[in-house]
């Protein structure tokens, strides 16, 4: 029953168990939480809070799933719904549109991992899994929070 939970956990809700690109899949998890958090009044701090959980549950797992499934797995994705979370922590009144721009802009970064992305692999256990996405993150975060201020919130998020 706890290797089920645990497996439920990393892999958010078993989309890291996806045979096909599970960190993309993965990913979904951390759309369908901005989604469903966009309803809230206080978005930023529950988005704020989530990211805070997501990381304390992910290093304290970290070290079991790398035991079941080997260095930095597959199944483990609650890197990217991090990483997810984090891209889209400022946007203002996120819409479909917006939270999609952010899951390109994030798998963009996660994939290719710029300096210093790929660097933060080389920390031990669950830091060294969940802090690339984090970075990769605030990559995302920085071009969607540049293309607010210069485009406008109105202009690149509504649906014409």
């Amino acid at each position: 029953m706890m290797e089920r939970l645990r497996l439920g956990l990393v892999t958010c809700g078993f989309l890291g168990c996806s045979p096909v690109a599970p960190g993309t899949v993965g990913t979904l998890g951390g759309v369908a939480i901005a989604w469903a958090l966009a309803t809230t009044d206080q978005y930023l701090l529950w988005v704020l809070l989530t990211c805070v959980a997501v990381y304390l549950i992910g290093r304290a797992l970290a070290p079991w799933a790398e035991r079941r499934a080997g260095k930095d797995p597959q199944i483990f994705v609650l890197d990217e719904v991090l990483g997810y979370l984090i891209t889209v922590t400022w946007i203002k009144g996120p819409t479909l549109v917006t939270l999609l721009v952010g899951f390109a802009l994030f798998r963009f970064f996660d994939v290719l991992k710029p300096p210093p992305v790929r660097q933060m692999e080389r920390f031990p256990g669950g830091d060294g899994i969940l802090l690339d996405d984090v970075v990769a993150g605030l990559f995302g975060l920085i071009i969607l929070t540049v293309a607010r201020f210069t485009i406008g919130d109105a202009a690149l998020w509504e649906v014409h």
